[in-house]
């Protein structure tokens, strides 16, 4: 008998690997004979890098980098099994977690330390990336990340602008010249199962903020139009993570994906189910939007 555990995390409760292990203590008891196979999922979001790494066999890693308002943290990010593959939550490294409630300000957040994440995982050698995007505390349209890639943003006296949205309001030109190497052959899955443009309200952001948030995505997205040739502020998704999703367009190979197929994808999950006696899966609560997201069903259809 094949039994596959291939579920979700239970929030507040239970990771998904620990649920899986749970369920596979207990169907031992009635089936000590039977072939179990455990597939923590995710849906790119908060969970993602364990599941896939734990999946996989992995190895993970912890790298210093600047926090959301600039603070030294340790952002954690995993090797796939293949050792050729990167797995990176933004939010170990620019989550809204990260910031106390009274100090979230997307005019000042900066994904800088995302974009140092990144740029460890370069200088290693890979050049294969998934990125889940989830859980953002910054509004800066990727800027922090391409800055810690190697890219210049000008202002017009030749200056490197501010990090957070605030600074786009100075910037002039995008300079080029001084990307990592590695950018050129890396290859970036974003998990992004989000559909809104890159202008709209941002988590922590007041009714009168919203306004110059806009007015400073904008003028970015313009300049990256002229200066990379890249259209990107009417992309589904491009909004995603105060509009990381958009930076990731324009100063990267990236193309978006649902989260529940990239990790569907990377765990084999399709495979595990061919010939398959039991299936158990499950997520923190069943509703009407389970059918819609729910790895074994996703994968039978």
């Amino acid at each position: 008998m094949k039994i596959v555990m291939a579920c979700d995390s239970f929030k507040e409760a239970v990771s998904a690997k620990h649920a899986c292990q749970a369920i596979k203590k207990g169907v031992q008891q009635v089936f000590p004979q039977a072939e179990i196979l455990q597939l923590p999922m995710a849906d790119g979001g908060e969970g993602t890098t364990e599941a896939l790494i734990d999946a996989s066999q992995g190895v993970y890693y912890t790298v210093e980098v600047q926090g959301p308002l600039g603070e030294k943290i340790q952002a954690r990010y995993g090797i796939l099994g293949d050792g050729k593959t990167a797995v990176i939550e933004m939010a170990s490294a620019s989550g809204i977690h990260l910031i106390e409630k009274e100090d979230r300000n997307p005019l000042l957040t900066s994904t800088y330390g995302t974009g140092q994440v990144i740029k460890a995982c370069l200088d290693r050698g890979v050049r294969s990336f998934i990125l889940g995007i989830g859980g953002s505390a910054t509004n800066d349209g990727g800027a922090g990340m391409a800055q810690a890639l190697g890219y210049r943003l000008l202002d017009i006296e030749g200056q490197e602008i501010p990090f957070g949205n605030q600074g786009l309001s100075h910037l002039d030109r995008i300079d080029c010249q001084t990307i990592h190497p590695g950018l050129e052959h890396a290859i970036f899955k974003v998990a992004c199962d989000a559909n809104n443009p890159l202008c709209g309200p941002q988590k922590g952001a007041s009714p009168e903020m919203i306004e110059k948030l806009d007015a400073n995505l904008e003028h970015f997205s313009r300049l990256i139009y002229r200066d990379l040739n890249r259209e990107v502020a009417h992309i589904a998704g491009s909004g995603a993570a105060g509009g990381l999703g958009a930076g990731l367009l324009a100063f990267t190979s990236a193309k978006h994906k649902r989260g529940i197929d990239i990790v569907i994808e990377t765990v084999n999950l399709k495979t595990a189910l061919q010939d398959v006696d039991i299936c158990f899966t499950g997520e923190g609560q069943i509703d009407f939007q389970t059918q819609y997201g729910n790895p074994l069903l996703e994968s039978c259809n």
